[in-house]
């Protein structure tokens, strides 16, 4: 099983994760919101929650959500948040214990592309999808976002003989339009619109003092000696140029679909 595929792996840095990578995908979580509209009787699911950064701005719409994810760790920090509005509920995605066409609109913002079996996340999204409803899948490019981007520049930069570890298979299949168009229809939904949205991921340098927490989520991280990683994080500094923040220009593609 692969690190990402683990759901003891995301229990474990679920606090991380909501302090360091939730407000960064939120951004994502709000445009993909912005495109569909939602009242207080829509019927949301949000498949791979994470920490729910879609579930919970999409509560603010007065919606009513079910937050799904395979970890109860990330779970257990959305139930935490205490809204009315909000169901959270360890799922795995590739499976969903519910019923046909209950939802008017679908959301994975950074989720289902992860799945071993994207394929059948996405056609589980659409199953749930009430007709006439919306689905909507968020996925990076093929090199990731973040801090996955800039390590993946300075591995390159730094230790150009060396491979970097593939992105998941979902990630590298929908990381173009044609692709992801064709992954949509295939799952059963239609006339996906498709989208690129850029933010910049703010790096904090001083959190370069204690680097896996930058850096440690990413299997490229891992497998680098202690000098390796030095010269990493030394590159990084170089890179900021003195400036406490860094930004990483990262960008998603959002698909909007019709069931």
């Amino acid at each position: 099983m692969r690190e990402f595929e683990n759901p003891d792996r995301w229990d474990r840095v679920a606090e991380h994760y909501e302090t360091t990578a939730h407000p960064f995908t939120a951004r994502f979580a709000e445009a993909a919101l912005a495109r569909v509209p939602l009242t207080g009787s829509s019927r949301v699911l949000d498949v791979a929650a994470g920490t729910g950064a879609l579930a919970l701005a999409a509560a603010r719409t007065g919606a009513q959500v079910l937050a799904v994810d395979f970890s109860p760790g990330m779970v257990a920090r959305i139930a935490g948040a205490r809204l009315p509005n909000v169901d959270a509920r360890v799922m795995d995605g590739q499976a969903l214990a519910l019923p046909d066409g209950g939802f008017d609109a679908v959301f994975s913002i950074f989720g289902v592309i992860m799945f071993p079996d994207w394929r059948k996340g996405l056609a589980e999204m659409a199953r749930v999808t009430r007709p006439g409803g919306s689905g909507v899948v968020a996925t990076w490019q093929d090199q990731g976002a973040a801090t996955f981007l800039l390590l993946g520049e300075i591995r390159r930069k730094l230790f150009p003989e060396r491979e970097s570890r593939a992105m998941p298979e979902g990630v590298r299949a929908l990381g173009d339009p044609a692709g992801f168009t064709r992954a949509l229809v295939a799952a059963g939904y239609a006339a996906p619109r498709i989208d690129r949205v850029t933010f910049d991921y703010a790096l904090d340098v001083a959190m370069l003092d204690d680097p896996d927490t930058v850096f440690g989520l990413s299997p490229d991280w891992v497998d680098l000696s202690a000098a390796d990683r030095a010269a990493v994080i030394a590159e990084a500094r170089r890179m900021a140029g003195g400036r406490p923040v860094l930004p990483i220009p990262s960008t998603a593609l959002i698909a909007v679909a019709e069931r």
